[in-house]
């Protein structure tokens, strides 16, 4: 079942999380780097659990994580590392938190060689799947085949978002996602 049809399976409660996320974020393309890290971070503090739980600290983290500002987190000292580690708003796993840090610290080397973490993402693009996964391994932490996969199409360069039938993909298309350049 296709994110787009489960949300209509869900109570009005889930149903309005997630349909703000569905409808708004989900597939469109990014274009600010902070957001990019953002949306990286995200989707490696979900592995092992769900979207819903990450959707509902979502804004705990954007605090925690200084509002994901990349030369920001790629600045944390220790003490910094300790306090997301005591932070009950987001999730306290020191792997998690470690890979933030330094793939923060990994975008500023890219921002400097590319211009931005977004023009390195455009120039890789189009890769299959298997490729980007190979590639984010190499160059970031904690970054397996699923996180690669929901970042990309999280982020427009990987098709699948959406199912065709739902309304949002029309509205993806018209945002000019990467995955839909010829």
């Amino acid at each position: 079942m296709s994110y787009c049809d489960a949300i209509k399976t869900m109570n009005a409660e889930k149903a309005a999380l997630h349909g703000n996320y569905h409808d708004n974020h989900y597939g469109f393309p990014l274009h600010d780097d902070n957001e990019l890290f953002c949306r990286l971070v995200l989707e490696i503090n979900q592995a092992g659990l769900s979207w819903e739980t990450i959707l509902k600290k979502e804004q705990a983290f954007r605090k925690a994580y200084d509002g994901f500002d990349v030369k920001t987190v790629a600045a944390y000292t220790d003490k910094d590392r300790e306090r997301l580690l005591a932070d009950a708003g987001i999730i306290r796993n020191r792997l998690k938190v470690n890979a933030a840090i330094e793939n923060a610290k990994t975008i500023l080397c890219i921002q400097k060689d590319h211009g931005s973490f977004k023009s390195w993402l455009d120039k890789h693009h189009p890769l299959t799947k298997d490729e980007w996964t190979k590639l984010f391994k190499k160059t970031f932490k904690f970054t397996g085949g699923e996180i690669v996969n929901e970042f990309l199409m999280s982020t427009g360069y990987l098709r699948g978002a959406h199912a065709e039938h739902c309304p949002v993909h029309k509205k993806v298309l018209e945002a000019k996602p990467m995955w839909a350049e010829k």
